[in-house]
């Protein structure tokens, strides 16, 4: 038989379309992974700066161990000016330093003070050769006495008359004569001058919540509930509204304003749910030797708070880069400055992840380190500046001369580096954010009377942020108004290195006697207009008096 032969026909498949279409899947495979590996990366830094937030060190000195890199990157521009101009070399004088001795401190002169003498018995005050000694000095070691918080009841006497003939039928006046009531700082209650500055010192001042005054009042016999205090405070808050909003007035009549805010919280506001976030600014400025500080609460951060706040303001404002801020650079009259505080946070973000991860261990310093070197070399020039007592112009021509090629190499570093530094991770992002604000962040150079960074909004603020971590909210929007204007008097009497507890017990001694549209007494209450000495005496002679 012969073998048959069966043929059969099968597609033949087009090589080139599976390998085509293998290859698309090789390089979308391939675009996932690297997109996938640049998340992970950015997931894993985000992890370890939340970390760090949460259980690492707050300060944002670098702990880079590599000091031949930090020599470099700190002294190579000063060596290269050497080099160039050898005869250019600028004498600097060091000044001798002198080490404090290590103990306590001194107590302050103010202080009253007891002597108790401690002498020795008349029999060794004979010498063995017969002779009566004599005394030649004395050894005087000051310790501190304390007592705990004095309080006393102030009865407010009256006497009343009477006529015993007609009883007064035959008169026209009342039957019984008494002396009016003192002014009371609030009327109807317990409440004193000293009281209330003790109170408010404590929450606004010592961060000490009502509760925990409320505690303390109890244990010396007192009730006096939080809620009442919580009354009080309003009550105080609004009478001071007259001289804090002289305050305001005084701090726009300044060069310079620097703004910042910060989250509140308010349970019991009209049409708000009580998780909603309010907020409260803060404005620090003033003409030269009047510092002031102004606490604003509002419910909403936006740029049409701080535009109201401002009014017709015109200067220098100074802000971080919240979008909220950018109306700024479009109102006429104002220069909008940036800081450059936040810039180096950024970098700084970069490698504190990195410092943590190998504690006692040589990094390789990156490009956030040279960054951060370049920032530094700033600021060196500012501080070199404030050690010299540079007046206005020599602080512009310092900047001219020094600061400015240093932000321009500074620039075209950060536009090279943004080409090769994935956007997305942290490095990236703050690179992109010193691009993003580099019109505003510049503009220091010109504006002698403004420095780098917005530090001094942020710690005319830190108070308030201390003092929220323990009286976590406000309960009604008139009690974040009173605190508002509370915080004003109180920060601006620290600015001025007033002590607040005199301050306050010295305004609202005052305060009820000065009719509200009354500027010029109401001014002698601004805290720039005041001494310590003077604060003090009042105090003396106010507890000389109830005494």
């Amino acid at each position: 038989m012969k073998n048959a032969t069966i043929s059969h026909s099968f597609p033949v498949p087009d090589i080139g379309s599976v390998t085509s279409v293998y290859l698309d899947e090789l390089k979308k495979i391939s675009r996932d992974k690297v997109r996938l590996e640049k998340e992970n990366n950015y997931l894993h830094e985000m992890i370890r700066l939340l970390k760090h937030q949460l259980y690492g060190r707050k300060s944002e000195k670098s702990q880079l161990t590599d000091d031949e890199f930090n020599q470099k990157l700190l002294f190579e521009e000063l060596e290269k000016e050497l080099d160039e101009n050898p005869e250019e070399v600028e004498e600097i004088e060091i000044k001798s330093y002198k080490r404090n001795k290590k103990g306590s401190k001194k107590l302050p002169d103010s202080l009253p003070s007891h002597d108790e003498i401690h002498d020795i018995p008349d029999s060794d005050k004979v010498c063995g050769c017969g002779c009566q000694k004599r005394c030649i000095g004395e050894e005087v070691t000051e310790k501190l006495e304390m007592l705990p918080a004095y309080h006393w009841k102030l009865r407010i006497i009256r006497p009343k008359y009477a006529c015993p003939d007609c009883e007064g039928v035959e008169s026209e006046e009342s039957v019984v004569t008494v002396a009016p009531m003192p002014v009371q700082l609030i009327p109807k209650s317990i409440a004193t001058p000293s009281l209330m500055a003790n109170i408010i010192v404590g929450k606004f001042c010592d961060s000490l919540p009502f509760y925990r005054q409320e505690k303390q009042f109890d244990r010396y016999g007192i009730s006096i509930s939080r809620s009442r205090m919580s009354d009080w405070t309003m009550k105080v808050g609004a009478l001071c509204k007259p001289l804090v909003d002289l305050l305001k007035q005084s701090l726009l009549r300044g060069p310079l304003l620097n703004v910042d805010e910060t989250q509140l919280q308010v349970l019991h506001e009209d049409g708000r749910e009580s998780q909603t976030k309010s907020w409260m600014w803060v404005m620090r400025g003033g003409p030269p030797g009047q510092t002031g500080i102004y606490y604003h609460y509002s419910e909403h951060r936006n740029g049409a708070t701080l535009s109201d706040l401002i009014e017709n303001y015109r200067g220098v404002v100074q802000t971080d880069g919240y979008s909220g801020y950018n109306f700024l650079d479009r109102r006429e009259g104002i220069i909008h400055v940036g800081c450059w505080a936040h810039v180096r946070r950024k970098f700084h973000d970069v490698i504190k992840p990195v410092e943590a991860k190998g504690k006692n261990k040589k990094r390789k310093p990156g490009k956030a380190d040279e960054a951060l070197s370049r920032i530094g070399k700033l600021y060196l020039i500012e501080k070199r500046c404030r050690d010299l007592r540079l007046t206005p112009e020599e602080v512009y021509q310092k900047r001219q001369e020094e600061s400015r090629p240093i932000i321009e190499k500074f620039k075209e570093w950060l536009q090279k580096s943004a080409l090769v530094t994935p956007p997305k991770s942290k490095l990236g992002e703050a690179i992109n954010y010193a691009l993003g604000q580099w019109h505003s962040l510049v503009r220091y150079l010109d504006e002698p009377v403004v420095g780098m960074d917005n530090n001094l909004a942020e710690n005319a603020i830190r108070p308030f942020v201390i003092g929220r971590k323990n009286w976590l909210f406000f309960d009604q929007p008139e009690g974040a108004e009173a605190g508002a204007k509370l915080y004003s008097l109180i920060e601006t009497a620290k600015a001025n290195q007033l002590e607040p507890y005199s301050y306050l017990l010295y305004i609202f001694s005052k305060l009820p006697h000065i009719m509200t549209d009354d500027k010029k007494e109401l001014e002698k209450l601004l805290p720039y207009t005041l001494t310590q000495e003077i604060l003090t005496d009042y105090r003396n002679q106010y507890e000389k008096r109830i005494l």
